[in-house]
């Protein structure tokens, strides 16, 4: 159509379907521009039913059928126009432009109000709850856990998920590992035996699992300096053992990561177990139960004729490796300092205390090769 200079534009009509945010049922209507008034009215029966600036006015994008217009009014989040063609679309000025956000501040608060949930169950009532259900276990079902737990690791820090971390088994070696181990579990009245293995593996580190396991690692024993040493450490884990602590960790470490996986996905079946078995190894207890199991470890090597200046050497070589973390890293950790804990250990043998040793050089030396 050709416009004389100075000529009204035509106003535009065309029929319409409209659902109205109400009902889910179509409406058949006629959708007519105003273009003095800049306005879309939808009426039905001859009854205005709606009117929209066409400023306000938006396209909702991604339809399958490119070929028809489907357009919401930017407050209106329900009600849809639906014209069989694409002809008004030059008429709307904004038809593109996205919708402004509205009630920032509510969704603000909803967004806060959902992180403190999430926080509150997993800081305080998955804590909480794991303590209490701890208490309920059974030896046997510690027990299990522990194992599946161990198989599980091993699994984890194996060759490429191809081969678990092999047990080391050389016989002398396994003889050494007994006598350490009966010369700590004779002073003491355990609700689970002892099961201590060792990891052919260069990680230096320890911890303990449900139900009475205790894992030391290669490395660990190849940056000892002598017998003691690895009986303090073991010393430590018993600790945590008697206190339970593993099995409050693993429900602690299961709970949170089903809380996160609920929340975010992909924390379900082998991924939750690796999750787990990680947070297992690097058995990041509490500083209480740090200190707890450092002052358990103190007392047994006592008992057993020991001294718990040897835990105390034990820390020295793992900050001379690693460093004493500073500044706010150190507040965040949950171990205790371990200059701290160097101190108490020290501070925790009697003056002019002479230790029994706990293997001779021969067996020392055999325990040092149980991994060959």
């Amino acid at each position: 159509m050709i416009l004389h200079v100075g000529a009204r534009a035509p106003e535009f009509a065309a029929p319409a379907t409209l659902f109205d945010g109400q009902s889910a049922a179509p409406q058949a209507a006629m959708a007519r521009v105003d273009e003095e008034a800049r306005c879309l009215s939808v009426e039905i029966g001859g009854a205005v039913r709606l009117t929209w600036p066409l400023a306000d006015i938006r396209e909702v994008p991604d339809q399958a059928r490119r070929d028809i217009l489907v357009i919401r009014h930017r407050d209106d989040p329900l009600a849809r126009v639906i014209l069989q063609d694409r002809a008004l679309l030059p008429r709307l000025p904004e038809a593109d432009r996205a919708a402004p956000v509205t009630g920032r501040r509510r969704l603000a608060l909803w967004a806060m109000a959902a992180i403190a949930s999430v926080a509150l169950i997993v800081g305080v009532l998955v804590p909480r709850m794991a303590d209490q259900l701890a208490n309920y276990i059974p030896p046997e079902g510690e027990r299990a856990l522990g194992e599946v737990t161990l198989n599980q690791i091993r699994e984890a820090l194996g060759d490429s998920g191809v081969a678990p971390v092999p047990f080391c088994t050389n016989e002398a070696g396994l003889a050494g590992l007994r006598r350490v181990e009966a010369r700590l579990a004779d002073q003491l009245d355990l609700q689970h035996d002892l099961t201590v293995s060792v990891l052919d593996h260069d990680m230096v580190n320890a911890f303990a699992l449900p139900g009475g396991y205790v894992v030391l690692f290669r490395g660990l024993i190849d940056a000892a300096e002598a017998p003691d040493e690895v009986a303090a450490v073991l010393a430590h884990e018993v600790g945590h053992v008697v206190s339970r602590d593993p099995t409050r960790h693993a429900l602690r470490s299961a709970g949170s990561i089903g809380v996160l996986g609920l929340l975010f996905g992909d924390f379900a079946g082998g991924a939750m177990v690796l999750v787990l078995a990680e947070r297992l190894i690097e058995a990041q207890y509490s500083q209480e139960a740090e200190t707890g199991a450092d002052a358990f470890a103190h007392d047994l090597l006592l008992s057993a004729g020991l001294a718990p200046e040897a835990l105390g050497r034990m820390f020295e070589r793992l900050r001379a490796r690693g460093g004493e973390p500073e500044g706010l890293l150190a507040h965040l950790m949950s171990h205790p300092a371990l200059a701290d804990r160097i101190a108490e250990a020290r501070a925790a043998t009697p003056a002019g205390f002479t230790a029994t040793p706990v293997l001779d050089a021969a067996e020392w030396a055999a325990f040092r090769n149980i991994c060959d």
